[in-house]
């Protein structure tokens, strides 16, 4: 008797449990109860080379792809950092990645999975990846669906090295991990319900990455560039107007520059709303409804109360290009205060709009300026003297006005677009939870 044989969909062995999905589609309505079976009875498990196996002197300019984990967190398959001479693609065959291989994140961000496309360059994987090869009784759509479902990437994240994510502690490991599994015909339909929510999801987020490249191109025609004192494009109606004017940033302030309260720990959670640090990295402007609480006299929220209009620089960052970020305030509540890691500027409004200054302030010219001010120990810093003397382009406020109506438009396209793909990927997580068994709802 054969001991060793592989139980495929077909095959109930009788200590296997079964359970159902919430949802089934009508035709499968009756069917057969899923199976649960190891993750090693379904794929073929290759990790990446280690030791000297890929070393540097070896890599070429061209010759065979290097897959790396960026592979499997981001699906750049058209990018890729190294490639291999076909002597070393030869020696290192047994590691090569085919079309519709899977391949795992399995060192630092774990649990990351991607199919490699049919198109994709020949080419090997490197340590921090782990290959799936999906056997022919399997749809590998339905199982790389499966490993990315809360519950599965919880058992594939337990199997990690240390308190912290560092890398799997062995292929065994997960070759154990129990999956629940239909028969085939369920697989491929689940498959495509799927897949084709991933088109939808694919086109919506290509149409912002074009949104946001628009942006980024008209941001670089509508300011000056560096050595320049007049933007490559200007609106028709003010060919003829004077050309952008330059000031320090401390003459446009209406009450100069100020640093916040200090964030007492033991004071958070109620009292006033508190802008910090973490609202600059932000692609919008403020979000009120996001902000943390910190009690505070009367005088000290006074004295820090802020207004609509007023932007914020952070004053430390742990990497120098995130120096003096910034961000508006664009809100009209009056329990607003802010952080005494930022720095407020509130412009003069009879000679610059906020919000035109909100998108100078992240253009190529300025920023640059800002980090070259930053002082760099264990992190950058900068102070109020740096920030004010940092110069600002600007022309007459009815430009301004426009330039910053043309761009806000802009960012609500964008805000509307991200909601639409934060709405479908929500869709796409309730559908998942409904179409996999539930291991709570585990029967015998």
């Amino acid at each position: 008797m054969n001991n060793n044989k592989v139980n495929t969909p077909d095959m109930k062995p009788e200590n296997k449990r079964a359970t159902l999905p919430q949802l089934r589609f009508p035709e499968f309505r009756g069917a057969l109860e899923w199976d649960e079976m190891p993750f090693g009875e379904i794929c073929k498990f290759t990790r990446g080379p280690f030791g000297g196996a890929l070393k540097k002197e070896i890599f070429v300019k061209n010759g065979y792809a290097v897959y790396e984990q960026s592979h499997a967190i981001h699906k750049n398959f058209g990018s890729f950092r190294y490639y291999i001479t076909e002597e070393k693609f030869n020696e290192l065959k047994r590691f090569s990645v085919l079309p519709d291989d899977i391949i795992m994140s399995c060192s630092g961000t774990m649990g990351k999975f991607a199919i490699v496309p049919r198109e994709s360059k020949k080419g090997v994987i490197n340590q921090a990846l782990l290959k799936l090869t999906v056997k022919k009784e399997f749809d590998l759509r339905f199982i790389k669906a499966t490993l990315e479902l809360s519950s599965n990437q919880e058992k594939l994240l337990s199997q990690s090295a240390g308190g912290a994510i560092k890398n799997v502690v062995s292929v065994g490991q997960i070759k154990e991990i129990d999956l629940y599994i239909p028969k085939l015909r369920e697989q491929q339909k689940i498959a495509e319900c799927l897949s084709s929510l991933d088109d939808l999801l694919a086109a919506h987020s290509q149409k912002l990455d074009t949104l946001q490249d628009h942006k980024k191109g008209l941001m670089q025609q509508l300011f000056p560039a560096e050595g320049k004192t007049l933007p490559q494009l200007r609106f028709p109606e003010f060919q003829d107007t004077p050309e952008w004017e330059e000031d320090d940033l401390s003459k446009l302030s209406s009450c100069g520059l100020s640093n916040g309260v200090f964030n007492d720990p033991k004071k958070v959670g109620n009292g006033y709303k508190l802008i910090n640090v973490l609202d600059m990295y932000i692609d919008t402007a403020i979000n009120e409804d996001n902000l943390s609480l910190l009690e505070l006299s009367r005088d000290e929220f006074s004295r820090n109360k802020v207004e609509n209009g007023d932007l914020f620089f952070t004053r430390s960052s742990l990497v120098k290009s995130g120096i003096a970020y910034s961000n508006i305030y664009l809100g009209h509540s009056n329990d607003v205060t802010f952080d005494g890691h930022l720095i407020r500027f509130r412009p003069n409004k009879e000679i610059v709009l906020p919000i035109f200054v909100n998108y100078l302030l992240r253009t190529n010219k300025v920023r640059s300026q800002l980090v070259a001010r930053g002082k760099t120990a264990t992190m950058t810093t900068i102070g109020q003297a740096d920030v004010e003397s940092v110069k600002l382009s600007f022309p007459h406020i009815d430009e301004q006005q426009k330039i910053a109506d043309c761009l806000s438009s802009l960012d609500e396209q964008i805000t509307a677009q991200t909601k639409k793909i934060d709405a479908l990927n929500a869709h796409k997580k309730g559908l998942m939870q409904q179409l996999f068994p539930s291991p709570d709802e585990v029967h015998g």
